[in-house]
């Protein structure tokens, strides 16, 4: 339940707390009071549109805040645990911002959470049903919704979203190949001609890369080969090359070493190192000498160089990739796309094969479904009939009307309401034969039966009681209350029968000074209470034929 609300900077509001309790809470007021700032600020928290508009202070940001007690939603606690929030105990604190920037953001125990987070966690703790929601009652979404929280459905919901996914991709797939071998079949003279010019070149992997390397060296070969001598003269070719001078070097220093004697100096390793130095000086020279005898220039082999290049330049530029490495994946695609071909009618066949298994599954999870609900309509039907009957719509008639239709993310089922609110009276869809108060009861009645099967820890009512006066208003009242023995319920009313029937009444009033105009909150006491009810009777706080019967109305709700 809604154990606080603190609301500062938003609209009217200065800033405001309330502290709610269990049972009956009434809210009254004045028509433009607040009343409804109150709720749409609920709203907002509750994850509804953040509009900048409602910044009251554009120098600060504007805060709603609101404590909830989770003893009865444990549910909750798994959402807060699988998205890592900090636990609080057995109360969840949500709160939402708007920024003088216009930024809004959402926070779970003061850590920040998108606001799918936020929704999931608040469609778990209060449900607010106000006079615009009555609309709803004509949509088939709605009331499929209805139905599907009685009926229990929800773990088999859950495994026909999955098994509806699979069907919508398998498909997909289907329909996708079927496509494609029908645009392949149609290309296929084409895409042989294609495969066919690119296998016929047997193109190598680098090939591209390997070729302009060599067509380099050939091109400048001559250049080559004076760099080469330039390079062997003075090493190897020359009369007085190094490799001739070293040798001689090294004989030198083999000379001292037997004829030095021991005078400390090792000339036997002088010419042991000089000796190393002289073949790896060789070994360089035979290398560049190898390479020499094997540069030819060869114009007959750069012709062919120039042809193959010519051919692979022609096909990668007419299919757009970058080397021969692209003209091998392409053969690669195109092999592919032959051989689908080829294999196409067992290809499609297993797709289609897949796509009737997944279906099947399916539309027996949705004949599972279809069937709970069925059973729950009927059951809602005479619920709803008895439910409403002391709203003063004894004659009410009510059929659910469940057929088949396609396949869709919730079912195959296509749901109606119908009803008749006069004997004689054909059964007819709601929205064109209700009037508001009608539909005003009706909603109760169905919030009435909905709470006694779905346990949401809260529920608020705004202004569901508009059309109806009277007894039937005072009956309506009296569901309320029962409702609120179960769970927390806040009523926003401006009959006086009904607010006599809370627990705690709260009024909403503005108070206006030279520059603004501010809505305050306060929770009244019994003689508070009198003097409300008595100005929401006769309009005169102060009139005792009013004020007695305020006391008169307070007083049987308290029996």
């Amino acid at each position: 339940m809604i154990k606080s609300l603190h609301i500062s900077n938003y609209a009217l509001i200065s800033e405001i707390d309330i502290d709610f309790t269990p049972g009956f809470n009434i809210i009254t007021g004045e028509t433009g009071a607040g009343k409804s700032i109150i709720l749409g600020a609920l709203s907002m928290l509750l994850g509804g549109r953040a509009d900048t508009r409602v910044v009251r202070d554009p120098s600060r940001k504007s805060v709603v805040e609101a404590m909830f007690d989770l003893i009865d939603a444990s549910s909750v606690d798994e959402i807060i645990v699988a998205n890592r929030l900090d636990p609080s105990g057995t109360e969840c604190i949500l709160r939402r911002e708007i920024a003088p920037g216009g930024r809004s953001r959402a926070f779970v125990n003061d850590t920040p959470v998108t606001l799918p987070v936020l929704r999931e966690i608040a469609v778990r703790l209060v449900d607010i049903h106000s006079q615009h929601q009555n609309l709803l009652l004509a949509s088939p979404d709605y009331q499929l919704e209805i139905i599907d929280c009685l009926s229990g459905t929800s773990e088999l919901l859950a495994e026909y979203s999955r098994a509806y996914e699979a069907y919508r991709k398998t498909l997909k797939e289907y329909t996708e190949t079927r496509e494609l071998i029908r645009r392949t079949r149609d290309d296929a003279e084409f895409l042989q001609y294609q495969y066919d010019q690119l296998a016929d070149l047997d193109i190598q992997p680098g090939e591209h890369q390997a070729l302009e390397s060599e067509r380099e060296i050939l091109a400048n070969v001559n250049e080559i080969r004076d760099d080469l001598n330039k390079a062997l003269e003075p090493l190897a070719n020359a009369q007085d090359n190094a490799l001739s001078l070293m040798a001689q070097a090294v004989d030198a220093l083999e000379e001292l070493a037997a004829t030095s004697g021991n005078d400390g100096t090792d000339f036997h390793s002088l010419a042991e190192r000089l000796d190393s130095a002289r073949i790896e000086v060789s070994d360089i020279a035979d290398t560049l000498i190898d390479y020499e005898t094997a540069l030819a220039a060869d114009p007959e082999r750069l012709d062919e160089i120039e042809a193959r290049l010519g051919k692979l330049y022609s096909l990668e530029l007419k299919h757009h990739v970058d080397d021969s490495d692209g003209l091998l994946e392409l053969l690669g695609r195109l092999k592919e796309q032959l051989k689908t071909l080829e294999d196409s009618d067992n290809v499609l066949a297993a797709r289609e094969k897949a796509a009737k298994r997944a279906k099947k599954q399916a539309i027996n999870l949705a004949a599972q479904i279809s069937e709970k609900r069925s059973a729950a309509a009927a059951e809602f039907a005479d619920a709803l009939r008895r439910t409403a009957a002391p709203l003063g719509m004894q004659n009410l008639r009510c059929d659910i009307s469940l057929t088949r239709g396609k396949l869709g993310p919730t079912g195959f089922d296509q749901i109606q309401f119908l009803f008749a609110f006069n004997r004689n009276q054909m059964l007819m869809p709601v929205g064109g034969t209700a009037s508001g108060g009608e539909i005003s009861r009706l909603m109760l009645a169905i919030r009435a039966i909905v709470a006694e099967r779905v346990h949401l820890p809260s529920i608020i009512f705004d202004e569901v009681d508009t059309g109806v006066s009277g007894e039937i208003a005072g009956r309506m009242a009296e569901m309320m209350a029962e409702i609120s023995r179960t769970i927390q319920v806040i009523t926003i009313t401006h009959l006086p029968g009904v607010a006599a029937m809370g627990t705690t009444h709260f009024k909403v009033y503005k108070e206006d000074d030279e520059s603004s105009t501010t809505t305050r909150i306060l929770r009244l006491d019994h003689d508070e209470r009198v003097a409300e009810i008595a100005l929401m009777l006769s309009g005169d706080s102060s009139d005792p034929a009013a004020r007695a019967n305020a006391r008169a109305l307070l007083a049987k709700a308290a029996n």
